[in-house]
């Protein structure tokens, strides 16, 4: 009899210890659902809702696009945030690094219109060419565009990696250079918060696992990748011209960046002046040490890995010499010297 319930002790506790381990594995695999599906897949899947359709329809159109995890935890998430019944039909633009949060969060403001808006903003521009653009296609006041993004407090209390700039700085080099879609009546915040969020999810992806491991903080790794931006034409090379910038930087060598003085100038002129080398300004990298105090452009996202990952070279000189805007790399400054730039 005792031996009876020993064993029935026996497999108690064994059905505990399941029931334990079931329930850590459900936690587990629910947390796990409620993440994205992809941390690097950030390009957009667009996916129609239609009209009429239930949260079970909506969870099968996003499980075929490998949008979610489980039909079952997005159904449930849907009823646990009280938006079952009130998810939009119509054309939506997600990517698989988004949440679950957020992507229920996009299903409920509804579709894109037919009569949506689409801009690109190419890399290497400037805030005042942004602006410029928007503006001369009737899309914001240029103005207003300006000011907004003239200090990074205006967005900051969205957008938290904005607490890592000084205070009163701009938003040079953080609204990312892409393709966007807009209703016509967006307004110059919304687009601004647009272009933040997909600097954000660069951010949340490639620059903040790195911080702790460099001597360079976001404004810093942005200012270098906007100069390696606006000096470079292959994408190949820009890890060789972060190598490059890097290795001028430890020696204290100043980074004589023609971008940097176009910066000042307001145009792009290829060949500059002794003057306009000279001219005073933190932003002149001839005439000072270091990196200028901000981006003078924004970069796309080969141009930030490369400042976050130099190639391990010894250079420390380019010069364009390519039609295919190609560079010639140099260790000493009588190699460069010798270097045949390409004729104008």
């Amino acid at each position: 009899m005792e031996k009876i319930k020993r064993k029935k002790r026996s497999l108690l506790s064994l059905f505990i210890i399941f029931l334990i381990g079931l329930s850590i594995f459900l936690l587990k695999y629910y947390e796990k659902s409620l993440g994205p599906v992809s941390t690097e897949e950030i390009q957009n899947i667009e996916i129609e809702i239609p009209s009429g359709s239930s949260t079970n329809r909506i969870a099968q159109i996003l499980l075929d696009n490998n949008l979610i995890h489980n039909k079952s935890i997005f159904k449930y998430r849907v009823k646990k945030l009280g938006v079952d019944g009130k998810l939009k039909a119509g054309t939506h633009e997600l990517d698989r690094s988004m949440d679950l949060d957020e992507i229920i969060d996009n299903l409920g403001k509804g579709g894109k219109s037919k009569d949506s808006i689409k801009f690109t903003i190419p890399e290497g521009y400037e805030l005042n060419m942004i602006a410029r653009k928007l503006s001369d296609e009737g899309i914001v006041d240029y103005e207003r565009f300006l000011n907004l993004s003239g200090d990074k407090g205006n967005f900051e209390d969205k957008f938290t990696f904005l607490k890592e700039l000084d205070d009163g700085q701009s938003l040079e080099g953080f609204l990312f250079p892409s393709t966007y879609e807009v209703f016509p009546s967006a307004s110059e915040e919304e687009i601004i918060e647009k272009m933040l969020l997909e600097f954000e999810k660069i951010y949340n992806m490639d620059i903040k696992p790195n911080l702790e491991d460099m001597d360079m903080g976001l404004n810093e790794i942005i200012t270098l990748a906007s100069i390696i931006e606006r000096e470079g034409k292959l994408d190949s090379e820009r890890p060789i011209m972060s190598g490059v910038f890097h290795n001028r930087i430890k020696k204290g060598m100043h980074l004589q960046s023609c971008a940097t003085v176009q910066f000042i100038l307001g145009e792009r002129k290829e060949v500059l002046t002794t003057k306009e080398t000279s001219i005073p300004s933190p932003y002149n990298t001839y005439v000072n040490g270091g990196l200028p105090p901000g981006p003078i452009a924004s970069p796309g996202k080969p141009s930030i890995i490369a400042a976050i990952n130099p190639a391990d070279v010894d250079y420390l000189y380019f010069r364009l010499t390519g039609d295919d805007g190609s560079h010639t790399f140099s260790r000493t400054y009588d190699e460069h010297k010798k270097a045949k730039p390409k004729l104008k």
